[in-house]
């Protein structure tokens, strides 16, 4: 059974009011971003961050060796 089926038509008709009520509401405008903060990184934060102080591994003669 459905929920009307338990309600008075007026009853019903207050629904349905308060259904179209919320539908023409505006909404709220978003606000702005917050300003974000810069981080300071050193340059061996940099260098950690794009791997160059990583093991280089290679394939030699069907063994893998670290370079």
């Amino acid at each position: 059974m459905k929920l009307a089926d338990h309600l008075t038509k007026k009853e019903i008709q207050q629904f349905n009011q308060l259904r179209k009520g919320r539908r023409n509401r505006e909404k709220k405008p978003d606000p702005p971003p917050k300003p974000k903060r810069q981080e300071n990184l050193s340059q061996r934060d940099w260098e950690e961050i794009m791997g160059t102080g990583r093991d280089i591994y290679k394939r030699v003669n069907g063994a893998v060796r670290r370079r």
